[in-house]
Formats: structure tokens, sequence, C-alpha cells
């Protein structure tokens, strides 16, 4: 019920001493009778207190007792003209200073009258909830048991509750998109909030406003679903928040289904990513791919996953990496025994580059999972694609540039094939105590002398190989004069042995710098 209702009751003569139109318009969720000076701790927002004001002797105690109350969320202070002949003026100012609607009680009606009419009022209001919402349940499972699909459920209730809902995964991907796709901005700022929130509902921040729901449990919120619907849900009324729960929760149980058919597949899915990473090729990989519900006869690429945390959950990189490929065409995600996830997707025979196309949809999807990644984050190599008798080959592809994204920094990395053009695609192929072995033995004698000297070899040798050996501008870099970046040069020469006038001991000097 509102305040607005409370005033034009008869019976109580309640009446309006502070209080703007608008602000009649607030809902009281409860009534609280009190004499208490200050009785904040008791109050959870939307109550109308009832006082006889036994705890006012001074303007002081109206001061702590207004702002206690107003500051805990009361919908209003009905005061009691019982004890005073009319309510004082300090309790009037101190009402309309804190913005609280302040009602008066005539000493002829008593707190029992108007406690019972609330309590009434909303036990009314609740029953009507109960049984619309109990209404609502009853059509909802009438429609899944004849085989309502999620987005026809989706659009029932957006309809039924006047706004737009939609369904989504953490990667942006959308299980009921709705009548009118969203931008991919709007994508990322539902992603981000459903992910970051540290209580769920919450409201998203920007234009157009949104709400977001969790689907189920919010525990592991990058493998779970969340419900996204127009408008701000602090204003909804408790029949739409109901009804945008009801439709989470079926939405929960469309997901454990989906859940458990991938975990009846989980034996093919991992036979095929063995025999595809074994290169055994002929009639049982092919038939395993048909199991899979993939066409042997299709470019398939390879992609390969896996968080840097070892702490993270084996199969999660499996589960975001089936998420993100779902949109692009039919795939199967195994774990290899190495623990790494293997995803195979298919794509049509003479697709433009669809090994390039999987890699940037990937890096959009996996993405807006940074936030809630953990530390380490998760590496994605990509393959090019190739047909099913060679998909050996590009399972070594795609963990060689799995390699390649291990050495960049960052939530989310996926490398795929075309990067292999560059060295650092040869140095992630290289184990790192090789690796830190060759840069240790080419530039120790530099870092010691620098350690020493605070002499800037490292720092100008750097330079010059950027500038391709060009003294003036490594001088401009580096604000020094030429004939020091000369001298500098000098140094790592004799220090390392190497001749820099070289191209192959540049190549040496270079590539012990990149090993670092």
């Amino acid at each position: 019920m509102l305040l607005r209702d409370l005033l034009e009751v008869p019976e109580l003569r309640l009446r309006l001493l502070v209080g703007e139109p608008d602000e009649l318009n607030r809902p009281v969720r409860w009534i609280y009778p009190t004499d208490l000076p200050d009785p904040a701790r008791y109050l959870s927002g939307g109550e109308l207190v009832i006082s006889g004001m036994v705890w006012r002797h001074d303007p002081a105690d109206t001061e702590r007792f207004v702002a206690a109350i107003a500051g805990a969320g009361a919908a209003a202070l009905a005061a009691g003209e019982a004890l005073f002949p009319e309510v004082p003026a300090d309790v009037v100012a101190a009402c309309r200073r804190h913005g609280l609607v302040l009602l008066a009680v005539p000493e002829e009606v008593s707190f029992a009258a108007v406690t019972e009419h609330v309590v009434g009022q909303l036990t009314a209001a609740r029953s009507d909830r109960l049984a619309a919402r109990l209404g609502r349940q009853r059509q909802l499972l009438s429609a899944v048991a004849a085989g309502m699909a999620l987005t026809e459920l989706t659009e029932q209730v957006s309809d039924a509750v006047g706004l737009l809902c939609r369904v989504f995964t953490p990667t942006g991907r959308a299980i009921a998109a709705g009548a009118t796709p969203l931008a991919e901005a709007d994508v990322d700022r539902l992603v981000h909030t459903y992910l970051t929130a540290t209580g769920l509902p919450a409201e998203v921040p920007g234009s157009p406003g949104y709400s977001v729901f969790p689907v189920g449990p919010a525990l592991h919120r990058l493998t779970s679903w969340f419900v996204a619907v127009t408008g701000s849900w602090t204003v909804w009324t408790p029949e739409v928040v109901d009804a945008v729960a009801e439709l989470a929760e079926f939405a929960a149980l469309d997901r454990s289904r989906r859940a458990e058919a991938r975990r009846l597949g989980r034996d093919i899915a991992d036979d095929t990513v063995r025999l595809a990473g074994a290169g055994l090729g002929g009639q049982e990989t092919t038939l395993r791919l048909r199991q899979a519900g993939l066409d042997p006869g299709a470019e398939l690429t390879v992609a390969v996953a896996s968080p840097r945390d070892q702490a993270e959950p084996a199969d999660t990189a499996a589960l975001l990496l089936d998420d993100a490929l779902t949109s692009l065409g039919p795939s199967v995600v195994g774990m290899a025994e190495d623990g790494t996830a293997v995803a195979l997707l298919a794509s049509a025979p003479g697709a433009a580059s669809p090994g390039n196309d999987v890699s940037a949809a990937l890096r959009v999807a996996l993405g807006r999972l940074g936030p809630a990644l953990r530390p380490g984050g998760l590496v994605v190599g990509v393959s090019r694609p190739t047909d099913a008798q060679a998909l050996a080959g590009a399972v070594r592809e795609a963990r060689h540039a799995l390699a390649l994204a291990r050495l960049r920094d960052g939530p989310v990395q996926v490398v795929c094939d075309s990067e292999f053009t560059s060295h650092v695609a040869l140095l992630a192929s290289v184990p790192d105590d090789l690796r830190r072995a060759f840069a240790s033995r080419v530039l120790d004698a530099v870092l010691d002398y620098d350690a020493r000297n605070d002499a800037g070899l490292l720092d100008t040798l750097t330079a010059y190989l950027d500038c391709s050996g060009s003294w003036s501008r490594v001088a401009q870099r580096l604000h020094l004069h030429v004939n020091t970046v000369r001298y500098r040069i000098g140094r790592v020469e004799q220090l390392t042995g190497r001749d820099l006038s070289s191209l192959a001991d540049r190549v040496d000097l270079f590539l012990a710098l990149r090993s670092r």
C-alpha cells in the first residue's frame, strides 16, 4: 500500500503535516510502533513508524529520533497527539529538514486501529501477490511441459511485465536475444556488471538502463547465465521482480538440461580430441567426428585453451571455450591428457580465413571475462583450418600458438597461426630454461657492467637495435650525444664479443634481449 492510501481512509482521520504530493507515492512495507529514542537498528526500510513521542523532552531528542529513522529508510513518521495537544513544531521542522513524510494521528484514534488497518492491507496484498505468483508458475510449468523453448518463455514473460527480457552467458552469447539484438557495447556493459557486481540483482550503469539477475546460484558467474531486463529493478513492483526471478529459475532448469547433455557427450568429445591429436586418421576418426556432431568433410579449426592459474578448475577452460564457440558453428570441446581444453570447430569449405575469424571472435567473447578471471587469466591458441586427415598438425599448430599466448601479458590472450611469422613465435617453441640460458650467456657481462657502473648499456643496445643501427635516432631517443652512443655500443661489443656491424651478431643480441 501507499502512504496516499492511508490518508484516504476516513475512519483513521490522519493529517499530512510534512510531505510533497509525489512523496505520498512511497510504498509502506510494514508498520513499526515505537517510543525508543533511537530505533534505527530495528528498521530495514519502508516502514511506517508510529510513535507517541514519549521519547521527546527537548528539540535535541527530536533531532536524534527523526535523523535515525530517516537514515534507516523509514517511509514516514505517524506522530500521535495524545501526549501533546498537537505535534510539536520542532518535530515538524526536523521531518522537513530530513525529507521525512510526517502524519498526525488524532488523540481519539488508537494506534491499534492504524496498525490493524496497515497489517490487514499488507497481508491481503501479499496473499494476492502469492496467488499471482502461483498462477504465473502454473502457466510457465504448463508451457515447459508443452515443450515451449526458453526463447518463447522469455518473450512470454516480457509481454506479461511490459519489459524486454533477454538471457545471456558471460561471453555475451544470447540464449534468448529478444526481438531486437543488443549492440556489442551494451552487451559489454551487461556482462561487466554481472561479473563484477557485489550483489545480484544489480543495475547496469549507463544509458539505456538495464538490470541483471543471476540464473541459478551466482557462485560461479564465469560459467553461469544471467537475465538482462530493461529498466531499474529497484523501482519495479514486487510482482514484476517476482516474474523476472521466476524466469531466471526456469532458465536455470534449461541450463541444467544442456549441461547434462554435454556431460553425457563428454566421453565422445574427449575421445574425438585424443584421436585428433594422435593423428590416426582413417575411419575411426571419421566415425568419432560424426558421433560428435561434426561433418568430417568440412574444414576444421582447432583451438586449445588453458588457464594460467593452476588453481582454476580443470574444466573451466573447456566450458568457456565451448560457450564462446557455440555461436560460430558446430563444435566439440574435450579435455586432453595434459589438462588443456581442445576444441574442433567445423566451418564451411572455402570460407575466407576462418581461422582468423575464429581468433577475432574468441578475443571479443573471452575478453569480456577478464574482470572475473583469476590473476593468471586464460590463454588460447588457434590453428589454421584444415581437413580431417591433417588434424594432428592443426593440434600441434594450436599448441604452438598457445605457447606464444603464454608469453604475453593480460587476462585473456588469443593467438592464431598467422602470428607465427614473428620471431616471438620461434622463441615460444623453445623451452624456458634454454631461452634463459641463451640470454644469460650473451648478456650477463653487459648486465653485470650496468649493475656496477649504472652505465645504461642495456638500454642503449635495445634502442640501437630498435632504431636499426641509426646513431642519430638512438641519440635523439635517449637524449645523448652521438659520441656517447658510439662509446656505449663499443663497450657492448667488447663485453659480448659480438660485432654489431655483423647481421648474425645483431640477430644473436636481438634474440637474447627478447629471450629475457
